[in-house]
């Protein structure tokens, strides 16, 4: 019984016939979800770089500006991001203007506004000090933060996950960007 097992077992081993259309049915599935996967994780990557490059933008944006910024200028800032990255969801940005204080020893903010998320408080912007640049006294950086959710097209293992950029950068052509509410009025 054993020597018929053992050479059943050899002509299977060693049988190259077969059935293309066996094979086909096999791996046909195996290979177009490879194919859906390698689209949905290139896709992830894209939009992960683009919300990347569009946040970059925005800050930007901001460096070169030289007057007063207000609501409307935040308001116009997030249907930029919104039209650069196009995402397929809500997004959310906040604008801070973070200074060192040498004194404190701590970073403190001078303003900021936030588009679908609540603005940084002082102990917030404290706590951040691990992430922003070191700087000399009373130096400024603009702190430019986005968020958008991306939702994959088909279910290949990757769930929606939060696209979070945080970008800063420093005044190009001032030394600082002030809140039009911080500006003082001109007296006649």
């Amino acid at each position: 019984m054993f020597k018929r097992l053992n050479k059943r077992l050899r002509a299977f081993v060693t049988d190259s016939d077969g059935t293309v259309a066996v094979e086909t049915v096999i791996m046909l599935p195996i290979l177009f979800w490879a194919f859906l996967a390698t689209y949905v994780y290139f896709d992830a990557y894209r939009q992960t770089s683009i919300n990347n490059k569009a946040a970059y933008v925005v800050g930007d944006v901001l460096s070169r500006e030289t007057d007063a910024i207000d609501d409307a200028y935040i308001d116009g800032l997030k249907s930029l991001f919104v039209f650069l990255a196009k995402p397929d969801s809500d997004t959310k940005l906040r604008v801070t203007v973070v200074m060192w204080d040498e004194e404190d020893n701590t970073f403190k903010r001078d303003w900021t506004a936030g588009r679908g998320i609540a603005g940084l408080s002082n102990a917030e912007v404290a706590a951040l000090d691990s992430k922003l640049p070191i700087m000399p006294d009373n130096e400024r950086v603009i702190l430019v933060e986005t968020w958008s959710t991306y939702s994959p097209l088909f279910e290949v293992g990757l769930d929606q996950s939060d696209i979070y950029n945080f970008i800063f950068t420093s005044p190009r052509f001032a030394p600082l960007l002030p809140w039009y509410e911080d500006i003082p009025e001109e007296t006649s």
